[in-house]
């Protein structure tokens, strides 16, 4: 069935007891010294909850200690175009019931001040948030036999049904496509929410070599993205079935480093109300993937000991495979041809 729950709710636990969640998990907490596996030298004068000194999501110098929000979002054609999502420091595309995808944005560095069409969350969100500590997480409901263990997770649950005033419905757009919220008045629900930890990003100069690269397509069995190398802007334009993906903010939806990760994709325990059952990606363990930066694809390997860890990008030698600093993208596509549950 994929989804084991025992093993699941015992790591969490004994991430909670051992204290790793609170501190993090790849890094010792506290600033100091070098970053050896980047070369970048820690942000003076700014605290930092990891001992990378640059902030671990996106490599940039502010909002380090800034709260985490996670946010599932819409990513079909009748919720284009979406808001918020250019503002996100990582953006995880995964795929749901009927081989289409929706978006898990995760902001800290900044908010924007609307983000949507915000829809429901799926048990591979669950596996994916242990490595941010304990989040704020905000989607709009769950399939019934999942509020137990959204419950049990470690986040905080911000949801429609906790949200309050934060949550707004567009009359201009179809039902479920118009729910909307305000990050800001979301963390006001999770005052607790943690601070950004080291989630096994490294950000820096690029490693040697690299295939040049003008465009490529991540494909699943319903939907498809295409992402293109812009040089004036200096990151990767993404593109929903041919068409350019615009935020509804203005410009291009699109990241520093998009990266393609290959990890397998089963059926889980849980089915939409037509009897679709939802996909479980499985992000523990190893895989392959593929980083693009800087016009360029690097091969690359992936690894995530534990849930309450989070994942690393090495080069085919074990050296840490460097993102560019901005945003990124983590695509997630079944190891092998896409995969319909």
């Amino acid at each position: 069935m994929g989804f084991v729950l025992n093993r699941t709710l015992r790591t969490w636990t004994a991430a909670a007891m051992g204290g790793v969640l609170a501190c993090g998990t790849l890094a010792a907490c506290g600033g100091g010294g070098k970053d050896k596996s980047s070369g970048r030298q820690p942000v003076k004068g700014s605290p930092s909850p990891t001992a990378l000194g640059y902030h671990p999501l996106n490599g940039g110098a502010t909002g380090l200690t800034n709260p985490v929000l996670a946010v599932k979002i819409e990513n079909t054609a009748p919720a284009m175009p979406q808001s918020g999502v250019s503002a996100a420091d990582v953006v995880y595309v995964e795929q749901v019931e009927g081989g289409e995808t929706r978006l898990m944005a995760v902001f800290s560095s900044h908010l924007p001040k609307r983000v949507g069409p915000v829809r429901s969350a799926r048990i591979s969100d669950l596996h994916l948030l242990p490595q941010f500590g304990r989040p704020a997480f905000a989607f709009s409901g769950v399939q019934s036999k999942m509020k137990k263990y959204i419950r049990q997770a470690p986040v905080y649950d911000i949801s429609q049904d906790n949200g309050g005033r934060a949550y707004v419905r567009d009359n201009s757009r179809k039902i479920p496509y118009n729910l909307y919220a305000d990050p800001k008045d979301l963390l006001k629900q999770a005052p607790k929410a943690q601070a950004p930890q080291d989630v096994g990003f490294r950000f820096g100069p690029a490693p040697d070599g690299g295939k040049p690269t003008s465009s490529f397509t991540a494909k699943w069995p319903a939907a498809d993205m295409e992402f293109a190398w812009s040089a004036k802007d200096k990151r990767w334009l993404a593109s929903f079935h041919g068409r350019p993906d615009m935020d509804a903010g203005g410009g291009r939806v699109g990241g520093q480093t998009i990266v393609v990760q290959r990890a397998k994709t089963t059926r889980s325990q849980f089915h939409d109300f037509l009897g679709a059952y939802t996909p479980l990606i499985h992000t523990t363990g190893t895989g392959t993937a593929t980083v693009y930066r800087d016009g360029k694809a690097f091969d690359a390997k992936w690894s995530r000991p534990s849930e309450d860890k989070g994942t690393t990008f090495t080069t085919a030698d074990g050296k840490p495979l460097n993102f560019a600093p901005g945003q990124v993208w983590i695509v997630l596509v079944n190891d092998g041809k896409p995969y319909m549950p």
